[in-house]
């Protein structure tokens, strides 16, 4: 909460709690606290008021009257009126209610504040889009409709000027922000003010940044969940890119919940459940090769953009020759994950290949040579009992070391950005905090691509034991 709205918050709680205060102090304290709350809230408006805070100016309002009521004579000798205090306590009861319900909404939906990246590198982003022209669009059934793909770039860059603006989450403008959540709490089926908070929070990039000076880069792909959208993972994406790596984060069109498109079209997702376990699985094995496939494509396209092949005003032409496709690592959370690993066993240009708690729905997987990383939580009784089976059935196809991690107090939203701006709810993004999740994502994950991906000598049983339950699966152990 900003200043201005903790002070309407203290103010409107000593108006509604002000008929209680010792005589002798209760004049000067109402008219100091009704003062206060009155030009604070006044100062309020301008800024907008968040939907969090109306109940504590409803609170506020309407104890006000009752407050300064007592501090007025209606006619000389006759004192003001005042409630009994049988009257008085239901009302500050409920005042008081609508205060506490305002705070613990503010606390419990916050605007979303992301870490400060730990590298030695400012952040740059850039949003890109392309279009694969050996691909239909599966989704549609346009006549020449061609399958897209929108990549954000996170990338090392130079220092900005303080004061120059920094990235929107969700989107790359206001417009395209307030669409994405929209989307997002359609997709999720719960009310729209619930996300209100996200598309004003900003992260600590900065669009279209100069890259930084010397050297190239890893790159690390990026597939988010079902219907996720590609800033899902923001926190991390930055966490990487200060470390020294670029990240491309993919929106999968007609599957992310909300994609826009060239001239500002969008696309919703078109992906539902029919109930039927069995034609559900198919349906996911068929999402998942699509992704799949957009990976493979972003890293052709990541290659061309290089090499200075894709000129053009929205190509960020300081990071051609920057990209080290060379050295690339596929990464996803849920069915992104899935999609990751099957990417990995398609196409042997990817260097290694981490899972964030996903599901592999590749219903052929085959053996694959990256060494892997997995981090997922811990399945509860009431939660598919086939997942974790499953997943080390795939895993143990590597013919490389792979490590796969049970977070402790994980759940399964914990390996995104999710906590920084949804309640705190154990089941819902795990117990490790508010940027504990992201934070430790972000780390596992860099010490396990500075040894994959850099060379760099660590011991990553060590390092990596430190988040939870590691099992260490050595290359074609069955």
């Amino acid at each position: 909460m900003t200043l201005l709205e903790i002070s309407v918050v203290v103010s409107a709680a000593v108006v509604v709690l002000a008929r209680w205060t010792p005589p002798r102090a209760r004049r000067a304290v109402t008219s100091a606290a009704v003062a206060a709350f009155v030009l604070c809230g006044a100062a309020l408006v301008p800024a907008g008021v968040r939907w969090q805070l109306l109940p504590v100016l409803a609170g506020g309002s309407l104890a006000a009257p009752f407050a300064v009521s007592p501090l007025l004579r209606r006619r000389p000798g006759r004192p003001a009126w005042r409630a009994r205090w049988w009257l008085a306590a239901p009302g500050t009861a409920a005042c008081a209610g609508l205060v506490a319900a305002g705070v613990a909404a503010a606390w419990a939906l916050p605007r979303p504040v992301f870490p400060e990246p730990s590298g030695p590198y400012a952040v740059g982003t850039s949003v890109l889009r392309w279009t694969d022209p050996d691909r239909p669009e599966t989704a549609t059934a346009e006549p020449g409709d061609r399958r897209t793909v929108v990549v954000q770039l996170w990338y090392p860059a130079r220092p900005s000027p303080a004061g120059v603006d920094r990235a929107r989450y969700l989107g790359r403008t206001d417009r395209e922000a307030r669409a994405v959540a929209r989307g997002l709490t359609g997709y999720l089926g719960v009310p729209g003010f619930l996300l209100d908070e996200a598309p004003q929070a900003r992260s600590h990039a900065v669009f279209d940044a100069p890259a930084a000076d010397g050297g190239r880069w890893p790159v690390v792909l990026f597939s988010p969940g079902l219907g996720g959208v590609r800033t899902q993972n923001t926190a991390w994406a930055e966490e990487l890119a200060g470390r020294g790596y670029a990240v491309a984060a993919l929106d999968h069109p007609y599957d992310s919940a909300v994609v826009t498109l060239e001239g500002g079209r969008t696309v919703r997702t078109r992906l539902v459940a029919t109930g039927d376990p069995a034609e559900d699985a198919r349906r996911a094995a068929g999402w998942t090769a699509v992704r799949a496939a957009d990976l493979s494509f972003v890293l052709t396209q990541l290659d061309r953009l290089d090499r200075g092949e894709l000129p053009g005003p929205r190509v960020p032409g300081t990071l051609t020759g920057r990209l080290d496709t060379g050295r690339a690592a596929v990464t996803g959370h849920s069915i992104g994950g899935g999609a990751a690993l099957q990417a990995a066993h398609q196409d042997p240009r990817f260097a290694a290949v981490i899972n964030l708690d996903g599901f592999p729905h590749d219903p052929d997987p085959r053996p694959f040579g990256q060494p892997f990383l997995a981090l997922t939580h811990p399945v509860g009784p009431d939660e598919n009992q086939d997942y974790l089976p499953r997943l080390t059935r795939v895993l143990k196809l590597g013919t490389a070391t792979g490590y796969h991690v049970t977070v402790r107090g994980a759940a399964h939203l914990s390996f995104t950005d999710a906590p920084l701006f949804l309640p705190p709810l154990p089941s819902l993004v795990g117990s490790l905090g508010r940027d504990g999740g992201p934070r430790l994502t972000a780390e596992a994950t860099a010490a396990f691509l500075d040894v994959t991906l850099r060379g760099r000598r660590a011991d990553l049983v060590a390092r990596l034991s430190g988040y939870g339950v590691l099992t260490v699966h050595r290359g074609g152990d069955r």
